[in-house]
Order: structure tokens, then C-alpha cells, then sequence
């Protein structure tokens, strides 16, 4: 039997529905340290959003609806779970909304939600929100919308012009492993067409260029393989132009205790494996490196003892030591324990003269004494 709520106020609500909001990554809005997720604990990931009795972040984050007709195995909100229901109308979300943006305690809105009877009943709830704020309150600033898998290209088109950000979740790197976690979506014709279109809507030169697309996949709830998962991300950052790709390791408890059986690991195992996709993910946007760099082992999955790029460099003797007075931007963002910025003060500081040893560059912190194994002066 599902628990209603029949009449809860508007700050019972938005205490239940900003709470479940917390299951959705696909937002960029940490700015500090402070705003990231971290581990609670329990060993669970808590999410700052910006709760009614307490808790803030940078975006108000909420879900208009944690009613949902969806079956997804991994979500604890998926229909006949006995959880607490309840929906905010267009108008208490604005009003909420707009009363945390006066005190300045956020800077936009991120809107989710479950699916509320059918994808395009959900997304005009959704879309109703955004054009009020757009139109009648004259709101310029950030709003962040969900796409619901299954909406129509109308609604998806009215949301990606009332938006800064879109978001349609991938879940996972194909349909094979859909259909272990749903019976109802289908992969190509809800998820991959949507995202395609919003591609398309929001490329170079169109009239939404501004429009920034997210998407997120949900780690290890279905037996993907590291190798899937990365070849899909790379596929939607070199194909679509995706502009984040974000990962949620599937935690036990929370959805289906059957999922994850097949590549069962310790809770710590679990969220190494997200974080070593966060860190291919840094490499493929920040660092030059394709999917076709990336090195798994026999299983198809990332080392969990050592990060991607150490690896990738184990795997490639031949092209060290890198010279750090001759490399190239790229060679010297492939040494193990040098990033962007590094990199940029290594660059200038060739400009006044040849690097004599790894003082010349700082302070030898531990990742600086890391690179220096793969550099020649």
C-alpha cells in the first residue's frame, strides 16, 4: 500500500520532496567544498540541497512530484514503494523558490521530479514553473530542468528554451542493462532520441547554444562494465557535446536489494569505482585522453588501487621521461602528478628561461615529487 500525504502544507512538503531531490546529481553547482556530496556515517553520500529547516546550497533544489508511475529498480521512489506522496503546484514552487532567491541564500532552481501520470503531464508541471518565473516574475537567472524519458519534442523543446541547463538521465551504457532496471523505459526512443534532440537544439550556432545538457549514470545496479560505461561517456562528450557526464554509484538499501549481485563489491569498493569515473571523466574533458586511452583490466573494469592516469602512464613507458622544457601542453598534461595549472605556471615559466629541476616549478608537494619520476630537465 502507498503512504499518502493528503493535505500537507507547503513547508511539509518541500521537506519531503526536497529530501528525495537528493537521488539526482546531474547538476553542476558545487563551487566549494562545501557544496560537494560527501559520505556520511551511515556510508551513505548526503547532498547539500537547500532544505526548508536548514541545510543550504547554491541552487534550491527540489522535486515537483515524488509521485512516479515508473518502475526503476534502483530508485526509492519507484511506484508501490510506501514512502510518503506528495506534489508542489507551479505556483508554491515559485513562491518558495523566489523567497530563498530574495535572501540570497541561492543563486537558481533545479527542478526534477517523478513522473506524475505521463512524461508530457510532467513535463508541462515542469515547464508551467520555468514560465512563470520567466514571464510573470521576469527571472533571468539560472533554472536547471529535467527531462522526463518518454516526453514528447514539444515539451522537450519548451523546456531547453526556458532553461540555463537540461538534464535526461542516461542511467546506463545501453539497453541490455536498461532492462534490468526497467520494464517500462525504452532506451533508444526515451533516452538516446531525447538527448540527440537536445543536441541538436543546443549546437553551435542555434538559437539555444547557451543551453548547457547534463546526464548521469547510475553505477553498478546493472553489471555494466567500467569499459561500457566509459565508451558511452565518451560517445555523448565527443558526439553530443555533452557538457557533464555524472555518475551515482547504486547504493544497497535504497532500491531493489536483487541489484548488484552480479559484481557484488564492499561499500568502499563502491564508491572508489565512481570516483576512478570521475577521474577518467576530468581526463577526457580536461586532459586530452579519448576512451581509447583509458586501461581496464581483464574484467573490463578501472584499477581501484591506483588512479587512470598513473595507469595509463605504467602502460606506456616509452613515452617517458617528458622533457619539461621542450613537451608540449598535452605531454605534460599525460605526467602522472601535473594538471592544468601546473601545467600553465611549467609553460610560463619557460618563457623566462630553461627549468633546471622540479624546485623551479613549487614547492615539491606529493604530487609534485610524483611527477618528477616521469621528467627529464
Amino acid at each position: 500500500m502507498v503512504g499518502i500525504v493528503s493535505r500537507p502544507d507547503t513547508q511539509e512538503k518541500l521537506e519531503i520532496l526536497s529530501t528525495d531531490a537528493q537521488y539526482d546529481l546531474a547538476c553542476a553547482c558545487s563551487c566549494n567544498q562545501d557544496e560537494h556530496r560527501v559520505r556520511g556515517q551511515d556510508g551513505k553520500w548526503i547532498y547539500p540541497v537547500t532544505l526548508p529547516n536548514g541545510g543550504t546550497s547554491l541552487l534550491f533544489k527540489t522535486l515537483i512530484s515524488n509521485v512516479c508511475t515508473n518502475d526503476c529498480r534502483y530508485c526509492p521512489l519507484r511506484a508501490n514503494q510506501d514512502i510518503e506522496r506528495c506534489t508542489l503546484s507551479s505556483e508554491e514552487t515559485v513562491q518558495v523558490f523566489l523567497d530563498y532567491f530574495k535572501q540570497r541564500k541561492v543563486f537558481g532552481l533545479f527542478l526534477t521530479s517523478g513522473v506524475l501520470g505521463t512524461p508530457d503531464a510532467t513535463m508541462e508541471r515542469l515547464n508551467r514553473t520555468a514560465r512563470l518565473l520567466r514571464h510573470r516574475y521576469a527571472f533571468r537567472g539560472y533554472i536547471h530542468l529535467k527531462i522526463i524519458p518518454g516526453a514528447s519534442n514539444a515539451a522537450i523543446e519548451e523546456a531547453v528554451s526556458l532553461s540555463s541547463t537540461v538534464s535526461l538521465n542516461i542511467e546506463t551504457p545501453g539497453g541490455k542493462h536498461l532492462a534490468e532496471l526497467s520494464n517500462k523505459k525504452r532506451y533508444i526512443e526515451d533516452i538516446i532520441e531525447p538527448i540527440k534532440l537536445i543536441s541538436r537544439l543546443t549546437g553551435k550556432g542555434t538559437r539555444f547554444q547557451r543551453v548547457k545538457q547534463t546526464t548521469q549514470f547510475v553505477v553498478g545496479a546493472a553489471g555494466e562494465s567500467d569499459t561500457e560505461i566509459v565508451k558511452y561517456m565518451w560517445g555523448l562528450y565527443d558526439r553530443l557535446r555533452m557538457h557533464r557526464v555524472y555518475f551515482s554509484a547504486y547504493q544497497k538499501g535504497l532500491g531493489d536489494d536483487a541489484l548488484g549481485q552480479k559484481t557484488p563489491q564492499t561499500p568502499a569498493d563502491v564508491f572508489m569505482r565512481e570516483h576512478r569515473l570521475y577521474q577518467v571523466d576530468f581526463l577526457m574533458r580536461k586532459y586530452g585522453f579519448t576512451d581509447s586511452d583509458i586501461v581496464f583490466d581483464n574484467a573490463g573494469n578501472l584499477s581501484l588501487s591506483a588512479d587512470p592516469k598513473e595507469t595509463w602512464a605504467e602502460n606506456h613507458p616509452e613515452q617517458f621521461p617528458v622533457n619539461v622544457n621542450r613537451a608540449s601542453n598535452l605531454e605534460l598534461l599525460r605526467v602522472p602528478g601535473l594538471g592544468p595549472i601546473t601545467v600553465n605556471r611549467i609553460l610560463e615559466r619557460r618563457k623566462a628561461g630553461r627549468i633546471g629541476n622540479i624546485k623551479d616549478i613549487a614547492s615539491p608537494r606529493a604530487m609534485l615529487r610524483k611527477a618528477a619520476a616521469y621528467l627529464a630537465f
